[in-house]
């Protein structure tokens, strides 16, 4: 008597996952095959019906068959291999972690050549091992610990208006990017071609400079800017004149660093005249807190870092542009990390500034002005 191949009834979840595994580009194919041979069970086709269309031999339906109906989808996956053996053991590779991350003699970083070198292993398998390890002496990255006291308010205040905005106000991101070059080159530019980026010459002449004062609306992205050729307090308050024209409703929390046009006393005065405007300083040598300088950021990759501007007019003129542009589809720029995310941030500045305290600035006296 000939034996029934096993019922496979499929949910709709898991006919619409066979689906997918059948149909996406990225499946490998033989978990493709697996997954068309449980449909076609699942639509009452026998073994051999099965086989006979595929192309496969009956036992193979069969396996797959047996498979799924007892460990489901996962069980079509080829189970896992043991593989080669590695060559080398747990103590080669905790040679190689350790003495990357020792300072070289004579030099200022390994590479994987002269790291193999050192340790006479194949440059090959010093990589393999730095890659398993997600160690990278190549790269290097730049902090700056703030000698701000206040550093953990500010850092909280400022995320806190990011995260959670007051009731019926608005948050805006206000700095200057300032000394923005008018660069032409000296001589012609060659164009982008296939297998060829566009190419210019390293030569270069300076026609002056513009100063960008923007003001980032973080809840629709969209952005007030004024280009000026400086950044003074005239032009800093005047700045801040047409942003409460442009927003004459609601609350205002700025968020400003520290430089001196933003805390001098005609900018405290200016508050004075505008109660329903409040600046939120960031902490010293912490930029990152405002999100201006993501928009600063952006502004430079799209419009500044190819273009070549002849005057300072050109330069001005091509800000505008890209402001106007800009400013037909804002997006909103969105404060991911809440206050949980900076503990360590915050420790580890305190533990900073307490082993480096700040020294008080001592006044210099000219010689003239010393009294007998």
């Amino acid at each position: 008597m000939a034996r029934l191949a096993l019922a496979v009834p499929l949910s709709r979840d898991t006919r619409s996952s066979l689906d997918k595994l059948v149909y996406s580009p990225s499946t490998p194919q033989s978990l493709a095959q697996r997954s068309r041979i449980v449909l076609a069970a699942a639509d009452g086709a026998n073994n051999q019906e099965i086989a006979a269309k595929l192309r496969i031999p009956a036992v193979t339906v069969g396996k797959w068959r047996r498979l799924f109906a007892a460990h489901g989808i996962e069980g079509l996956r080829d189970a896992p291999r043991s593989g080669r053996p590695p060559k080398h053991d747990a103590d080669v590779r905790h040679q190689v972690q350790t003495r990357v991350c020792q300072q070289p003699e004579n030099q200022s970083r390994w590479s994987v050549r002269t790291l193999a070198a050192e340790l006479g292993l194949p440059a090959s398998t010093v990589h393999a091992m730095l890659v398993a390890a997600k160690l990278q002496p190549h790269r290097i990255r730049t902090f700056t610990f703030s000698p701000d006291p206040d550093f953990e308010a500010k850092l909280l205040d400022i995320v806190g208006l990011y995260l959670n905005p007051p009731e019926n106000a608005l948050v805006l991101c206000v700095d200057e990017k300032p000394s923005i070059q008018a660069l032409d080159r000296t001589q012609p530019l060659l164009p982008l071609r296939a297998k060829k980026p566009r190419a210019w010459t390293n030569e270069y002449v300076r026609h002056g400079t513009q100063t960008l004062l923007a003001a980032l609306e973080i809840a629709t992205g969209k952005v007030v800017a004024h280009v000026r050729d400086r950044r003074t307090t005239v032009d800093f308050l005047s700045f801040m004149d047409d942003v409460v024209k442009s927003y004459p409703l609601g609350e205002l929390h700025v968020v400003l660093d520290n430089l001196n046009i933003h805390k001098n006393e005609a900018a405290k005065q200016w508050l004075l005249r505008h109660a329903r405007v409040h600046f939120h300083y960031t902490a010293t040598h912490a930029s990152w807190m405002n999100m201006i300088e993501c928009f600063f950021s952006i502004l430079t990759r799209q419009a500044l870092t190819h273009s070549v501007q002849r005057s300072k007019k050109d330069l001005k003129d091509l800000l505008l542009r890209y402001l106007k542009k800009y400013s037909l589809n804002p997006t909103p720029f969105t404060w991911t990390k809440g206050p949980e995310h900076f503990r360590h941030i915050i420790e580890a500045t305190k533990e900073y500034q307490a082993a480096n305290p700040k020294k008080p600035r001592q006044r210099k006296v000219h010689p003239n002005t010393i009294k007998n």
